[in-house]
């Protein structure tokens, strides 16, 4: 599973002294967007000259950081694996069968020549008169700081700090005797084995981690603020399984199954606006059969409409056969106050616990907290308006992979990979080495706004974080819509030699 070592000797690049190379393009992170966009480089750019700078001693982005117990995808692994290598396994799948599908892609295409791990970049800033950025980052190997250049830079590194989840500062954190750990740093010493827990969180990781540890420890409580909307379902695809007993080619199933999940996701999203209170008892009625009525009413009958925030897929149901058996309880209220013992609730209640977990979301960054500078400016992020989510005004030779909520990320990383690769190829055929965006004639009074409309989707981290992320406007063209159905139709036909693009 682990890719081929680094290999500065083959990789093609221009190297102008012992601290600095000179490559075309470089892609930041080396998670899902970035090893499929290296793929889709290499496939639909040949011979370009390319880095990829990860800062982890690993590839795996997400996959590689969170280690808490029952790691697992929580969107099907036909549409989040990639349309080019097909996927043999159960729909959900752990994170270190995830690991190992990437690590598969990594070495069947030979891209670990071109990975440098453990180099965390600090700055990158861009010269017009040079027509490339400078890249400077830390090598962890010995601590030097080293240089890279390139005319495009393609930012994979996600949307959220690795490091450090998001935990609230509650009253009387520090007054607790037991431990209190985040699932993105999940501790390797921590045992939880006989031991009273509190969840504190109500999505995709606490109902991940309550199943996976309930059963050994001596009590789990998933304390939540809010219900979650949930879909319980075998893990399984039926439609696969039938092309499989019809001996049909696992590129064929991959691709005939990912379409239909495709499809279907439209529809289900599309019905969530046009119908929400038909699809809302739809959803209760799935979790309806683990449930009492008292439990479905107080803790799983979310007060928002659906797909606001995510709709976590329970596999096999575990989560809430774990809440059916005894083995997690579910309360629903807010803290007051952690005490050395636990967590007094704003009800009254006190909650008793040796170890405390808050799944309670990440902090959301901008282009990895890196320091950009354009033309000697510093560059203030959310002042720009992002063209389509992927590519921003006063930004030239520059695109940020920002996946979908309402459906995989994989899907958006593998349109603008297309894009990308299509305005590399249209811009060696100009001549040119710069392209950037800016606002059409038409634009310039259009109203602006938050990167993504809160009224429909507004989970925590976003909303949190969301003055850090560029404005969107009030057209397509200046929006990243969450519209993958769309976008599948739409990017392919993007004219590259019509505004908003300017070449030098």
């Amino acid at each position: 599973m682990t890719a081929p070592a680094d290999d500065a000797s083959a990789i093609k690049s221009t190297r102008t002294d012992s601290e600095l190379e000179a490559f075309d393009v470089l892609i930041v992170g080396a998670g899902i967007s970035g090893i499929g966009s290296a793929y889709h480089l290499t496939d639909q750019c040949p011979g370009t000259r390319f880095v990829v700078l990860e800062s982890q001693a690993d590839f795996g982005g997400t996959w590689l950081t969170h280690r808490y117990p029952g790691i697992r995808s929580d969107s099907d692994l036909y549409t989040f694996g990639y349309r080019f290598k097909p996927w043999v396994g159960p729909p959900i799948t752990t994170g270190d069968e995830i690991r190992k599908y990437m690590g598969e892609v990594i070495g069947d295409h030979d891209l670990g020549r071109h990975i440098r791990y453990g180099h965390a970049i600090t700055s990158a800033q861009w010269s017009s008169a040079d027509s490339q950025w400078t890249v400077t980052a830390i090598r962890a190997a010995d601590g030097r700081s080293v240089k890279f250049t390139a005319n495009f830079l393609w930012m994979c590194q996600g949307y959220y700090r690795h490091a450090q989840g998001y935990t609230p500062p509650w009253d009387g954190m520090a007054d607790f005797e037991g431990r209190v750990v985040h699932p993105q740093t999940w501790p390797d010493d921590l045992d939880y084995k006989g031991k009273r827990v509190i969840i504190i969180g109500s999505g995709a990781s606490a109902a991940t981690i309550a199943p996976a540890i309930a059963k050994d420890c001596a009590g789990v409580t998933l304390l939540q603020r809010s219900p979650t909307y949930f879909i319980p379902a075998r893990n399984e695809n039926e439609l696969a399984d039938t092309l499989r007993q019809l001996q049909v080619d696992e590129t064929w199933i991959h691709e005939i199954t990912r379409r239909k999940i495709i499809f279907d996701q439209d529809v289900f999203s599309k019905r969530t606006f046009s119908e929400p209170e038909v699809v809302t008892e739809e959803l209760l009625e799935g979790v309806r059969a683990y449930l009492t009525p008292e439990d479905l009413a107080k803790h799983f009958t979310p007060n928002y409409r659906p797909w606001r925030q995510r709709v976590a897929f329970v596999p096999d149901g575990d989560f809430l056969e774990s809440v059916r058996d005894g083995t997690t309880k579910v309360v629903t209220d807010e803290i007051e106050r952690f005490t050395p013992t636990g967590i007094l609730l704003k009800s009254g209640q006190t909650l008793e616990a040796d170890i405390i977990v808050t799944a309670t979301g990440f902090n959301l960054n901008v282009l990895g907290d890196i320091d950009f500078v354009i033309d000697a400016k510093p560059l203030v992020f959310s002042d720009t308006i992002t063209y389509r989510g992927m590519m921003f005004t006063g930004v030239p030779n520059m695109a940020w992979v920002f996946g979908y909520f309402r459906a995989s990320w994989t899907l958006r990383t593998e349109l603008i990979a297309d894009f990308v690769c299509r305005l590399l190829k249209h811009m060696a055929l100009k001549g040119v080495k710069q392209v950037r965006v800016a606002l059409r004639a038409e634009d310039h009074n259009m109203p602006l706004g938050p990167w993504i409309d809160p009224e429909n989707f507004n989970p925590g981290y976003l909303t949190r974080g969301v003055g850090l992320l560029p404005q969107r406007g009030d057209k397509p063209e200046w929006q990243h819509t969450q519209d993958y159905w769309a976008e599948k139709d739409s990017f392919p036909l993007i004219e590259l030699d019509a505004p908003p693009f300017v070449y030098r």
